[in-house]
């Protein structure tokens, strides 16, 4: 099929960009990477009006510190921040689940910003984006304001932005020393939607784990930050931990469902395998730093 007819517009400014976003009156839709957008197109899955191409804003690209947090623009290329020493050293967790998305081709085109605003409830970005504790900075002609990511998704491929809002970069503030990555995700292949992903990092502060940011990926509408098992971890020494009995709590905070790709029960039974196994990894590997 071929797309229906749309007007596209490539503007060069973050301004330029929000008048076009304005008159749209919500028939408007922004094109990063596209790896999404097209393939919508020519199905007739969407038919917007205008098409904001920001591919040639300069703004909205890069990989910045600001004090001690990483300012991400939303047009880095995936594999741009994968290359990023910098944000490897300050975001290893957002890093570990960056090399998971999609496929080395794919990453090439494909942006931070793109897969963080479309909320793919079963992608990495989104998930790590909620785990970590980052904040979306977004812009409209009426001004800016700084949304938290754990609060940005309300549904599946639904968020809380306004129809003349876009997402002008993401903020992650920094971890303590003695945070480990917790990372596992399960796909039918790699590059594949994960049927169950775990994303997050666990700090430990002389055997005792002192902050916890942890979040599903897979297992529901949108994804899943982990508030009980979070709160079971904080505040408690390492030999203590039952990791299994953690687990209970981390699918707990589950809405896992059934498609065509797997059932909910299968979900939160390997939830509660990846849950544990992945705790128990993380801890001993920040034991024995």
């Amino acid at each position: 099929m071929k797309p229906a007819p749309f007007d596209y517009v490539v503007p060069s400014t973050i301004e330029e960009a929000l008048e076009h976003l304005d008159r749209g009156a919500g028939d408007a839709t922004i094109l990063a990477g596209g790896q999404t957008l097209l393939p919508l197109l020519a199905l007739r899955m969407a038919t917007p009006s205008v098409i904001i191409d920001i591919n040639r804003i300069a703004a909205l690209k890069g990989i910045t510190r600001t004090g001690d947090a990483m300012r991400v623009g939303p047009m880095t290329r995936q594999n741009e921040a994968l290359a990023s020493a910098e944000l490897a050293a300050a975001q290893p967790a957002l890093v570990r689940a960056l090399s998971h998305v999609g496929h080395f081709q794919t990453r090439n085109r494909g942006t931070i910003g793109g897969s963080i605003s479309l909320g793919e409830p079963a992608a990495e970005l989104p998930a790590a984006s909620v785990a970590l504790g980052a904040e979306l900075e977004v812009r409209s002609v009426g001004g800016d304001r700084r949304i938290p990511a754990e609060e940005f998704y309300i549904g599946p491929y639904a968020t809380v932005l306004s129809p003349d809002e876009m997402v002008t970069a993401i903020h992650f503030a920094p971890w303590p020393q003695g945070t480990v990555t917790v990372f596992h995700e399960v796909a039918r292949r790699p590059g594949d939607f994960a049927l169950v992903g775990l994303v997050g990092a666990i700090t430990l502060d002389q055997g005792r784990i002192s902050r916890a940011g942890l979040a599903w990926f897979g297992m529901g509408p949108t994804p899943m930050k982990l508030y009980q098992a979070e709160a079971a971890l904080v505040g408690q020494l390492v030999k203590d931990i039952d990791p299994r009995a953690i687990a209970e709590l981390a699918v707990a905070d589950t809405d896992a469902f059934d498609d065509h790709a797997a059932t909910s029960d299968y979900r939160r039974s390997v939830g509660r395998s990846v849950f544990a196994s992945t705790l128990t990894a993380a801890i001993n590997q920040g034991a024995a730093k």
